[in-house]
């Protein structure tokens, strides 16, 4: 009798967990997981912001995004929640000329950039601590 209590315990634990991988905020609607940071991919960029995009929606999919043009190549460029950014009094526009430092990821079949750091002129904003954990998260504030 303990060991049957002891499996439908188990199996109710496994299906609650089942659930909440499956409700991720992150993954809803699209089949697949949210890019990670990753500090060993880490690359610098340099180049033009041609577009900024406000994406709505909860978790990495969300947020503000820019389209940035390097001279080998354009990018998109994810940095965090807009609420984050206007707290921050961090502004980017069309035509910026700005440098990237962020982790370069897979998000479907495409490569984005994860922002840790954007340089702007004279004014840096950080979005991320050198290991990756946002600005915006309990963990990331210092």
């Amino acid at each position: 009798m303990k060991s049957i209590r002891l499996l439908s315990t188990a199996a109710l634990v496994l299906m609650s967990t089942s659930v909440l991988v499956a409700t991720d905020p992150a993954q809803r609607g699209t089949g697949q997981a949210a890019p990670v940071y990753n500090v060993a991919t880490e690359v610098t960029l340099s180049g033009t912001i041609e577009d900024v995009k406000v994406i709505p929606g909860p978790g990495a999919q969300g947020g503000i995004h820019l389209a940035l043009k390097t001279a080998s190549e354009a990018i998109q460029v994810d940095l965090g929640p807009e609420w984050f950014l206007t707290q921050q009094k961090y502004v980017l526009a069309k035509g910026d000329a700005v440098t990237v430092i962020g982790s370069r990821v897979k998000a479907g079949a495409n490569d984005v950039v994860i922002a840790r750091e954007i340089k702007k002129g004279d004014q840096t904003m950080t979005f991320r601590d050198a290991k990756g954990i946002p600005k915006w998260s309990g963990r990331g504030r210092g």
